[in-house]
């Protein structure tokens, strides 16, 4: 996501003045739009609009066997491809480390939440459970995947039903088209992704801030205020009171964001 030489060089230069090129203050986000239940075949899906960074999450349920360990839990799996189409940068062929990364902080919020509980997924303890899979398609890159991606999961799982079943002691089948009830989660986990350019921190950063970041640090908050992840990437560092800025910053500016992003899934669910 590097190599923006000329436009890095621009951003620096008017970070310096404490300025942003899309005139936003250092800690204002973006816009989010959301459109849901777009995807006929998934269970739940949400397309995602940050600025002009736009991702596609869809949500698959299917009946499993559990873990060993967890009898009676279902489970999550999030996956991200990145392609050529969303970005020139991005390649083809397996995931490379910038989609693992990201799937894993993503993963990482959700799960850690606790918001969803996996007992309720389970279907017969021992025998099957539900898996929630978890697709994420970039179609268009203007920085600040993290965020943009956790908050399409979010808002496609909030929008997800649980498919319809019939249940045998050796089997378990999904009635095509027929759902029964809902997959709720009780906690929205936030993301929050900030960069550091030069001596300064940016919340929500666009592509060509990026460019210019020597580091990155996100943290996810629950509505109770609970740091259940973080991750740092990047060459560069934090220093400890930076990260302690960044952390106090996320807790404070959880309800507003909530709320942005309460507002767009609501407006989206009437439609």
């Amino acid at each position: 996501m590097k190599g923006y030489t000329y436009e890095a060089e621009l951003v620096k230069q008017i970070i310096s003045e404490n300025k942003r090129v899309s005139k936003r203050g250092l800690l204002d986000t973006r816009d989010i739009a959301l459109e849901l239940n777009t995807l006929e075949n998934a269970d739940g899906s949400a397309i995602l609009t940050l600025g002009k960074t736009k991702v596609i999450a869809g949500v698959k349920i299917l009946p499993d066997k559990p873990y060993p360990d967890t009898p009676d839990e279902g489970s999550i799996s999030v996956g991200i491809e990145l392609s050529p189409m969303a970005d020139p940068n991005f390649g083809t062929g397996p995931p490379d480390d910038t989609s693992i990364e990201l799937s894993r902080v993503v993963d990482r919020a959700i799960r850690e939440s606790k918001g969803i509980d996996f007992k309720k997924l389970c279907i017969k303890e021992g025998k099957f459970i539900w898996v929630v899979f978890v697709d994420i398609y970039i179609v268009n890159n203007d920085g600040n995947l993290f965020d943009a991606c956790e908050l399409a999961s979010l808002a496609a799982i909030k929008a997800a039903r649980l498919p319809k079943i019939e249940l045998t002691e050796e089997e378990c089948k999904v009635v095509k088209g027929e759902f029964d009830g809902s997959l709720t989660i009780s906690n929205d986990p936030i993301l929050f992704t900030f960069a550091k350019i030069e001596d300064k921190i940016v919340l929500d950063p666009e592509l060509i801030e990026e460019s210019a970041s020597s580091s990155r640090f996100s943290i996810a908050i629950t509505n109770d205020k609970k740091i259940v992840a973080i991750q740092k990437g990047e060459l560069g560092s934090f220093k400890v009171d930076e990260i302690k800025q960044i952390t106090s910053y996320a807790i404070k500016y959880y309800d507003t964001l909530h709320s942005k992003f309460d507002k767009a899934y609501k407006l989206a669910n009437k439609k």
